[in-house]
């Protein structure tokens, strides 16, 4: 396989790979609920019930509609979520107050794009993406953002990451692909063919890194080959 030394692109998942939800979607969701309609819920809960919806999903389409379905099983109980209340809690994740840029995500970009590799996002994700990484400072960086709901073809499928080659013109050895979900982003690069690193924030996935700047390690004259 070819050595990392001749990785000509990095792709990044975004969520929980460049930033996450802050505090949490539940204090997003209660926040903009309180602004909105006046009403006071407890973020824990929202953020539980969420986690739960979220797990119990089948494949997400990214869509309005299932958008609000999940929105509305995180309010299951608490409050009933209103068109115009979803409208507002999906706008809120469009911008920086939504989102925790991780700490070692700016310095991992500069010091790619000072070593003249080539970015690019591949993210299960909906239309929103484009803005809100450009409210959080991050659009900049990415010569290809390619979101999954713009193709209805979601990670792990190949053809993901197959348009982001295309895209760069690139051939799948010559890219590296890292974030959080082993089998969307790790395995769904390695069967596009390309490389892989799978990012375990928490450090206790075996064969994982556990930081960005684990992945400037990898891509550093004398490193092995990638996975």
């Amino acid at each position: 396989m070819t050595s990392v030394r001749k990785i000509k692109a990095v792709t990044f998942d975004v969520g929980g790979t460049l930033m996450a939800p802050w505090p949490s979607v539940g204090h997003v969701y209660a926040r903009v609920a309180a602004a909105h309609i006046g009403f006071t819920a407890d973020p824990e809960r929202i953020t539980q019930q969420f986690i739960e919806a979220w797990r119990a999903r089948r494949e997400f389409d990214y869509s309005h509609q299932g958008w609000l379905e999940l929105v509305r099983r995180s309010f299951h109980g608490i409050t009933t979520v209103s068109d115009a209340l979803f409208m507002a809690l999906y706008d809120a994740f469009s911008t920086h107050e939504a989102w925790r840029v991780y700490d070692d995500v700016l310095p991992c970009l500069e010091a790619l794009q000072k070593a003249d590799v080539r970015l690019a996002v591949i993210s299960n994700w909906d239309a929103r993406l484009r803005a809100t990484l450009q409210s959080v400072g991050l659009r900049d960086f990415f010569e290809v953002i390619t979101v999954s709901g713009e193709h209805n073809i979601n990670k792990p499928d190949r053809r993901v990451f197959d348009l982001t080659a295309s895209a760069l013109h690139l051939d799948p050895e010559e890219m590296l692909h890292i974030g959080d979900s082993h089998r969307e982003d790790y395995q769904g690069a390695r069967n596009a063919g390309f490389h892989a690193l799978h990012l375990d924030r928490d450090g206790v996935e075996p064969g994982s890194v556990a930081t960005l700047a684990a992945l400037i390690s990898h891509l550093s004259p004398g490193a092995g080959p990638a996975s």
